[in-house]
């Protein structure tokens, strides 16, 4: 069986993509494991607190992050 030679040298160089890389190739990331995966919820929440998270960048990120301390044991 023959090396495979990696698409990212050691110098962080991209080498030229080849036939074998596209005939490989899948679109979009690959899926996560399924105990990684978050759960869809949809919650009512006052209009002040929604306003206040619209700003927000990562909102989900917060709101997890602030459920997970409220809900520690």
């Amino acid at each position: 069986m023959a090396k495979v030679t990696p698409y990212i040298g050691d110098d962080d160089e991209v080498r030229e993509l080849d036939d074998h890389f596209f005939a490989n190739a899948r679109r979009g990331r690959p899926p996560k494991p399924s105990e990684q995966k978050k759960v869809r919820m949809n919650l009512m929440i006052d209009p002040e607190l929604a306003s206040r998270l619209d700003g927000m960048p990562n909102k989900s990120a917060f709101v997890n992050e602030a459920l997970r301390k409220a809900l520690a044991p």
